[in-house]
């Protein structure tokens, strides 16, 4: 059972995602991404990659056919890549910039109650359902006594590493399915083991996903590959 200590703790580790530059985070213990989020990345550049590979007719495709698939599928998820990294720090900035109005409003509340709420509204539902007021009181006097707050959100170093690697993740996904297609000259074959790949990829994301959301790992990797060959089914229907 947690001690009150232990619920104060873990408020201000809530709070702290209100406090800019206020309670200092040990950046070790930060995650670039959260493991769903890496998982989801990952996803969205396998399927991805798997709209040009099963867009390719392995009966009539040539050398060139492949080569033009394979260019089309590197290109396509390097673009996708770089937009979902300028939309993840596009998203890292609107939460800072919601954190600062959140933590300005705490310090300029006229009321306990006022401040009560704008502290609960930051924190977990569980967490507050925990906590005193007396225990919400002696947060907003610890932020009181922080350091003033930046004048606007910035990103720090942290959000553009996470940048990068969603931009890693989408175009990293791309070369499992792509590389048989570069090293066997059979298109049938080739096509055969990429999807295989794509089949394991799928069920490996899957599977990581059920640890995550304490879910049976196998039935969740199961049911992604499923509906990994659902949507990139209907989405080569659609633009073809």
């Amino acid at each position: 059972m947690s001690t009150n200590g232990d619920l104060r703790l873990e408020a201000a580790e809530g709070l702290s995602g209100i406090l800019p530059g206020g309670i200092p985070k040990d950046r070790s213990t930060r995650r670039v991404i959260e493991p769903a989020e890496r998982i989801a990345e990952i996803l969205f550049g396998l399927i991805m990659v798997l709209t040009f590979t099963g867009s390719l007719s392995v009966a009539e495709a040539g050398r060139d056919d492949v080569r033009a698939m394979l260019i089309g599928a590197l290109g396509c998820n390097l673009a996708w890549g770089v937009i979902d990294g300028l939309f993840y720090l596009m998203g890292c900035l609107a939460e800072k910039g919601r954190n600062l109005a959140a933590y300005k409003a705490v310090l300029n509340a006229t009321t306990t109650d006022e401040a009560r709420g704008l502290i609960a509204g930051a924190l977990p539902p569980l967490v507050v359902s925990l906590l005193k007021p007396e225990e919400l009181d002696a947060l907003r006097e610890r932020a009181l006594r922080l350091p003033p707050p930046a004048d606007r959100a910035r990103l720090d170093r942290q959000d553009w590493v996470g940048g990068w690697a969603v931009f890693l993740l989408v175009f990293i996904a791309t070369f499992p399915v792509a590389i048989p297609f570069m090293f066997i000259d059979s298109a049938p074959i080739a096509m055969r083991v990429s999807n295989a790949v794509a089949v394991a990829m799928l069920f490996a994301a899957g599977f990581a996903y059920g640890k995550v959301i304490h879910r049976s790992p196998v039935a969740i990797g199961v049911a992604m590959v499923f509906i990994g060959v659902v949507i990139v089914t209907f989405t080569i229907a659609l633009g073809g």
